[in-house]
């Protein structure tokens, strides 16, 4: 695995849906490549950061943040559309 598949895998890793020979090829390179154990640190910090701003679905977005990344947050907070 390079640090670029890693990064593809990461959410699913995360999550628990990456398939037992991939999960077992990411945790090999997470302990063989220290730039990518501190990105997934990183990424790990982000998304509860993320939960954490977005706990309350009904608070009202100060006017300040751009209409553009709300949106963007929001789009990524969806599940993917099934095919």
């Amino acid at each position: 695995m390079t640090c670029r598949d890693f990064v593809t895998f990461i959410a699913d890793f995360l999550s628990g849906d990456l398939p037992a020979a991939e999960r077992q090829a990411f945790e090999r390179h997470l302990h063989a490549c220290a730039n990518c154990a501190r990105y997934l640190e990183g990424y790990r910090v982000t998304v509860a950061l993320e939960k954490g701003a977005f706990g309350d679905q009904e608070a009202p977005v100060p006017d300040e943040v751009p209409r553009e990344l709300v949106d963007a947050i929001l789009r990524a907070r969806r599940p993917p559309a099934a095919d």
